[in-house]
């Protein structure tokens, strides 16, 4: 109930427009200031920079342009060239490449159509410069829209594409069903948006115990597969999962965000397993941030340190 009443909480902040001017100012301004334990920088630059860094380490990457919910066709454009110049840039730098987005960011709030086109565009591009594109899931109002999408270009024939699913959906396990009689790799995540009891599980207990299900439906499916999570209980309830299908370390990834549990990302790689990191980057970073501290609120402390130190500095 807490992690509930606290996603409430910073999602509601989230919509706050002084809120957000305030972090704007302060929140990308200096290489310690507090957005940046979360978003890569504000530049492609920075997310290359943050993107080498990580394959350094021995880990993989996808990076994220960041924005949601567009109010115009002609910012769905935008966005939309914004991500095939990204992905020139990406090439030219010579570090791996995955992207990751938001359909909503392509238009699909006003027309699902144009967003489809939007989302063609970048899948062709992908494919003649060997990107894979994962498609994020959103809160529930696009949940079904997204995956009528996903469905058309599959059936188009782009194969260099993938989805999210949430387990915290009461409905995801009949959508993983259909997934994988698609043959699509699926990024399995537990979900960070407020939602309505009828839809979705409220406590913590109920969306693990989906998670283990899914995670379980989707590995035993084998088609290179996403488990995406900073638990430890789900992190071993995976690996355990794998050993006893015999499974090798190399038949799915562990996926972590930017800037969280660097420790466990460290030991999956030690361990031998893939570890791709979510790298998030963008003007348009407030809503992702704040979905972040809502789903960890132990952060707060240190936004808050952050954000006294700019402010004084």
């Amino acid at each position: 109930m807490i992690g509930y009443v606290s996603r409430i909480f910073f999602q509601t902040l989230a919509a706050s427009k002084t809120l957000k001017r305030l972090a704007s100012r302060y929140g990308m301004r200096s290489r310690g200031s507090f957005a940046r334990r979360f978003i890569a920088g504000e530049t492609i630059d920075e997310a290359i920079a943050t993107a080498r860094a990580i394959e350094t380490s021995g880990l993989l990457h996808t990076l994220d342009l960041l924005g949601e919910s567009v109010h115009t066709m002609a910012e769905a454009d935008a966005a939309t060239r914004a991500y095939l110049a990204t992905m020139d840039r990406i090439v030219a730098a010579g570090i791996g490449r995955g992207l990751s987005l938001k359909l909503t960011q392509l238009g699909l709030g006003i027309d699902r159509a144009t967003c489809t086109d939007n989302l063609r565009r970048i899948l062709d591009k992908a494919g003649a410069d060997d990107f894979f594109v994962r498609v994020d899931m959103e809160n529930s109002p696009y949940t079904q829209v997204t995956l009528d999408v996903f469905g058309t270009v599959w059936q188009l024939g782009y194969r260099n594409v993938g989805i999210v699913l949430q387990s915290y959906l009461r409905r995801t396990r009949a959508d993983a069903e259909r997934m994988i009689a698609l043959g699509a790799s699926v990024r399995l995540v537990k979900g960070a948006y407020q939602e309505p009891k009828r839809i979705a599980y409220q406590h913590k207990s109920d969306v693990d115990a989906a998670f283990v299900e899914l995670m379980q439906l989707l590995l035993a499916d084998g088609h290179n597969h996403a488990i995406a999570t900073h638990d430890p209980a789900m992190i071993e309830a995976t690996r355990r999962f794998a050993a006893s299908r015999g499974l090798r370390s190399t038949d799915f990834e562990f996926q972590m965000l930017y800037g969280v549990r660097r420790d466990l990302q460290a030991q999956l790689r030690d361990a031998g397993y893939r570890v791709r990191v979510y790298v998030p980057f963008g003007r348009e970073w407030f809503p992702y941030f704040m979905r972040r501290l809502g789903e960890r609120p132990a952060n707060v402390g240190f936004v808050i340190r952050s954000l006294a130190r700019e402010r004084h500095a």
